[in-house]
């Protein structure tokens, strides 16, 4: 541990630290509003998809016989500008993951620094997959449970359209981070942080905070739509439990060796 000899010193070191981590947060934010700019204008023209990105929402998730509505007069475009900074992040995960890489760099060992840098592809595509797996499965699952529960012949479902985005924005969003477990726990693994034998040990309070993840993350309280994202994060835990056990053993020291 370094030792200083006063609170000036010890700013001294910090303060470079902290204005590097600020540049690289400045980076990863300003990758967002670009692509948070190009996601509002993929919103809002037909040119690339045929159609414009909320009204393919409505006609893949949303059945004819429900109508959504919109009562606040921002309510629209609030809507329209989450969804764009939904694409600005899905966008720009490569830039952030980067910057967030770059700041630990200078602390890490040649091969740690080779693995990272390795690792960033994956971890966009496997950012991608989370979103296909929320386009195909968990958001419809819970569009479909949440549009016909409690209705009847005197109830109708009537969704307001910033609520409709609102729920399919966040189910996205966090179905792409969720996708990231596997990889997070692999790299952990390499970089000796984890292994099998402790991640099998702490299955069970994964499994708990896997549960209150899901809970917090939901837009409803129903264990229906808990078990949509807990099931999946608990198979990814697994998936990375897994991957550690693909982990190279590093090799033995010459004190150790010499001691067996």
């Amino acid at each position: 541990m370094a030792k200083f000899e006063s609170l000036g010193d010890f700013w001294a070191g910090l303060a470079p630290h902290l204005i590097e981590l600020r540049n690289r947060l400045t980076k990863a934010l300003l990758a967002v509003l670009a692509g948070t700019v190009l996601g509002f204008w993929l919103v809002n023209s037909s040119w690339l998809l045929g159609d414009t990105i909320p009204n393919l929402l409505i006609q893949h998730f949303v059945p004819d016989t429900i109508k959504l509505q919109f009562i606040e007069p921002a309510e629209a475009f609030v809507s329209y500008m989450r969804v764009a900074l939904v694409i600005g992040v899905a966008i720009a995960v490569p830039v952030i993951v980067y910057q967030l890489v770059a700041f630990f760099i200078p602390g890490l060992l040649p091969h740690e620094k080779r693995l990272l840098f390795t690792a960033l592809p994956f971890v966009t595509e496997l950012f991608a997959a989370g979103l296909a797996f929320g386009w195909f499965f968990t958001i419809p699952a819970a569009l479909d449970f949440l549009f016909t529960f409690g209705t009847s012949a005197r109830i109708e479902a009537q969704p307001t359209f910033e609520s409709f985005i609102a729920t399919i924005a966040t189910l996205m969003l966090w179905n792409g981070l969720i996708f990231e477990l596997p990889a997070v726990i692999y790299l952990l693994a390499r970089l000796g942080v984890v292994n099998t034998a402790s991640l099998g040990r702490t299955r069970r309070y994964a499994i708990v905070v896997i549960i209150i993840a899901a809970a917090i993350i939901t837009p409803t309280g129903d264990p229906y739509n808990l078990l949509l994202l807990a099931v999946p994060m608990y198979l990814l835990y697994e998936l990375g439990i897994l991957l550690s056990r693909f982990v190279p053993k590093k090799p033995l020291e010459p004190s150790e060796e010499t001691a067996q």
